[in-house]
């Protein structure tokens, strides 16, 4: 695969999850009655991470011994993944939960398009991503996108208490969002099954402690096969692997597409007709792609000397270190992860904010 090529990799990462992320709430609709919304997100994160551990034992028999390509999660980690499962699986969905107790369907529905503008906010000011002016107009035509699919003009929108929460809800997850950068570089599966176990958890006793009913026993696994597939399960894979080449602001735009392919699925699924929105969405969500996919970047850049730990191939413009015996062996992809220096460089090439560029912007 070419360097040229490679580029357009984390996009397809982007895109398949937005796809399995979109499945989420029309599989969820045909499948779920009455389960309580706290005890449902516990059974989805649960799944997510059971799912996971699944994978990374049958990786783990398919590799006969040898090493994973990816970087193993350290103690380093866990801070990131506890502030993953903090605000992302425990304080976002408990917070969204009571907002939408006493906020308009239509109000909730709308403000919740608030994720992916809080997650490019979160990450420029505060993780200082770069973000450029085609990244914002994108952003806003994305945005614009949404809010047009999810306007209901026959109920009434207002702003209240409950407004404010949903927004709050949306922050928590631009916060998980861009804190999942941090472990980005690691093994996703571990990742996202140490998040999907401790948030699954911590949720469900919160809904156990709140009245909500365990669902009945044949349920259970169906909700589960639905979070490892969808809600946070191979979905948060999928984004994680496009957050260690793109970015949190980018990626985070590519999941706000989530609700087209969820109109689609619900088409399928219910023979729903297409909101009469839905087209002209479609066509201005399909410009803020290609706002997205065709940015350039290019500049001459520094980077420090740095050593660290991530799964990356020798055929790029940053990887030609020498190895040791001890190395481990490349992948059939012809990637492999190992502790490895970089020595300090400056040069010009089109380039993403990914692991290796974090440098400030004038």
């Amino acid at each position: 695969m070419t360097f040229q090529n490679r580029e357009y990799v984390p996009l397809i990462y982007a895109a398949l999850s937005a796809i399995f992320f979109g499945s989420c709430a029309p599989v969820t609709k045909y499948f779920v009655s009455g389960t309580g919304p706290l005890m449902l997100a516990s059974l989805f994160y649960i799944g997510s991470g059971l799912g996971m551990l699944l994978l990374i034992i049958t990786g783990s028999i398919a590799r006969k011994g040898a090493a994973p390509s990816d970087s193993p999660v350290t103690r380093h980690d866990i801070p990131y993944l506890a502030g993953m499962s903090f605000f992302g699986g425990i304080l976002a969905p408990v917070t969204l939960m009571y907002s939408m107790k006493i906020t308009p369907a239509a109000t909730g529905s709308l403000l919740l398009n608030f994720e992916s503008v809080a997650t490019g906010l979160v990450a420029a000011f505060l993780f200082r991503e770069a973000v450029g002016r085609r990244i914002w107009a994108a952003m806003a035509v994305i945005t614009l996108s949404c809010l047009i699919l999810s306007y209901d003009p026959g109920e009434a929108l207002s702003f209240s208490v409950g407004a404010l929460g949903v927004l709050l809800a949306c922050t928590f997850w631009a916060l998980d969002n861009n804190i999942s950068k941090k472990v980005s570089g690691k093994d996703p599966f571990t990742c996202i099954m140490i998040k999907g176990l401790a948030a699954g958890t911590c949720t469900g006793i919160i809904a156990l402690l709140l009245g909500e009913a365990v669902p009945p026993i044949l349920e259970i696994p169906l909700f589960l096969l639905i979070g490892f597939l969808s809600y946070g399960g191979l979905a948060s894979v999928f984004f994680l692997m496009a957050l260690r080449y793109i970015g949190s602001t980018r990626t985070g735009l590519f999941l706000a597409i989530s609700p087209f392919f969820g109109v689609m699925y619900s088409f399928f699924i219910f023979q729903e007709p297409f909101h009469p929105a839905f087209l002209p969405a479609l066509f201005i969500m399909a410009f803020g792609a290609y706002l997205l996919v065709s940015e350039r970047h290019s500049h001459q850049h520094y980077h420090p000397p740095i050593v660290h730990d991530h799964r990356h191939t020798h055929d790029d413009l940053h990887h030609d270190h020498i190895h040791d015996k001890g190395a481990p062996s490349l992948s059939p992809s012809g990637g492999h992860s190992h502790l490895h220096a970089h020595k300090a460089m400056t040069h010009d090439h089109p380039h993403k904010p990914d692991l290796h560029h974090q440098h400030d912007h004038k």
